[in-house]
């Protein structure tokens, strides 16, 4: 065999096996890159904490529209036109749904073991509960002062579960 041709087969075959092995790590590094990372557990006690806060606020927007609705209710009384009843109706249904998610959060506070959270959260979900028991349309012998003292009550109660909420979420972040 000529030499020139051995050193071609050669030469060929150092080509061949150069490509077949960067081709193999680049297929294993795209495979690598591919496969999930674990969240570490401190990420998921993140992320849940931001749920939490989404559906809090979620709850807190539609019980604004609510309040807001059912009071424009009473102070207009019978001449309160239908169409805002109708949205009452509506935005009253959605509150109802929300509260799915509201119940949800606590146990996802106990489940993390965030029983003060879980509390607070609960004693926000039960004065918006009492709230809606005790001020609805037709109802006049009810002052705005006194639905507004309501409302002042349920926002403070929100708002400690929010800065307890912050202080978790500022510790796992500093960790």
């Amino acid at each position: 065999m000529d030499t020139t041709l051995l050193w071609q087969l050669v030469d060929t075959s150092m080509k061949i096996g150069v490509g077949a092995l960067i081709a193999t790590m680049f297929a294993v590094l795209i495979a690598h890159r591919r496969q999930p990372r674990p969240i570490n557990a401190e990420q998921r006690r993140l992320e849940v904490l931001e749920s939490i806060a989404a559906d809090v606020g979620n709850v807190s927007h539609i019980f604004a529209k609510y309040s807001s609705l059912v009071v424009e209710s009473i102070r207009f009384g019978s001449r309160w036109p239908d169409s805002r009843k109708q949205e009452l109706d509506n935005i009253s249904q959605a509150l109802v749904d929300e509260f799915k998610k509201l119940s949800d959060a606590e146990s996802k506070l106990l489940m993390l073991g965030e029983k003060l959270l879980e509390k607070n959260l609960r004693l926000y979900g039960s004065k918006v509960a009492n709230f809606r028991r005790q001020v609805y349309v037709g109802r006049t012998d009810i002052s705005e002062e006194d639905i507004l003292a309501m409302k002042r009550d349920i926002n403070i109660l929100r708002e400690q579960f929010y800065d307890f909420l912050s202080k978790k979420y500022d510790r796992l972040l500093t960790a």
